[in-house]
């Protein structure tokens, strides 16, 4: 499995303090450079003009810390866009070779999953041109677990969506639930065993667990649009705001 280059906490510390200095320094040093009449300012009177400009402007710095962490996780998707976009057998849908594609972090046991799948759906009944990836991400216990390992037979076997739209539609995922729903959606018993004891799944969904936390993924869902990482149901808006953005950049 190829490595997940991460993100790094200590480095948005770093720069978002090289960042709002970085602001802060631009009026500072030509405020010092006008009164110096061309002089060299000193590290002292930089640095007291700095601290200066951050007591009267405060807000600069939460505004700051999100800027460095939009570009960081930007930064973290571009250099593992490849692991994010190619879909696990047949966990997708649209366009096969979408301009733009939507990447979601789900858990069947998730509400706020089921409640970004119509959203999802319109996007995709609507975009000709979007494609989707889908990857389980099962955080909220063993039932989770379970669906996904049978969710990701499913992908094998052609079957999908079948899986994920009828387990969802029959509630939160249990061992009755679960093994309904591969039924109805056609999931051969034999490909789940087959997927489960061959490491397979565990070996998918470890990805997809390094994949979320390299984004700093806290729960699900966690979607990502070009390079823009989202988290939580934001709705239908958000998400089509996000896929315009991304044809733009």
């Amino acid at each position: 499995m190829a490595s997940v280059e991460p993100a790094r906490p200590g480095g948005v510390k770093s720069g978002l303090i090289a960042g709002v200095i970085g602001i802060a320094i631009g009026g500072a040093a030509m405020a010092l450079w006008v009164q110096g009449r061309g002089g060299t300012a000193s590290s002292e009177q930089i640095g007291e003009r700095v601290r200066e400009y951050l007591i009267e402007h405060p807000e600069v710095i939460p505004e700051a810390m999100q800027r460095l962490q939009e570009k960081e996780l930007a930064g973290v998707v571009e250099a593992n866009r490849a692991a994010f976009e190619t879909p696990y057998a047949g966990a997708w849908a649209g366009a096969k070779d979408g301009d733009v594609v939507l990447v979601e972090f789900f858990d069947y046991a998730c509400g706020f999953c089921r409640k970004s799948n119509a959203d999802v759906a319109r996007l995709l009944s609507e975009d000709k041109k979007l494609k989707v990836v889908w990857r389980d991400w099962p955080v909220l216990g063993p039932d989770s677990e379970k669906a996904a390992q049978v969710s990701l037979a499913a992908a094998k076997a052609g079957r999908f969506h079948q899986y994920f739209e009828r387990l969802y539609a029959l509630g939160r995922p249990n061992a009755r639930t679960i093994d309904q729903a591969a039924r109805e959606a056609g999931v051969p018993a034999q490909l789940v065993a087959q997927v489960a004891s061959s490491g397979e799944a565990r070996a998918e969904l470890s990805k997809n667990y390094q994949l979320a936390q390299a984004v700093r993924g806290s729960g699900t869902p966690v979607f990502i649009v070009g390079d823009k990482v989202l988290h939580g149901a934001l709705g239908y808006d958000a998400l089509k705001q996000a896929i315009a953005d991304a044809r733009e950049s």
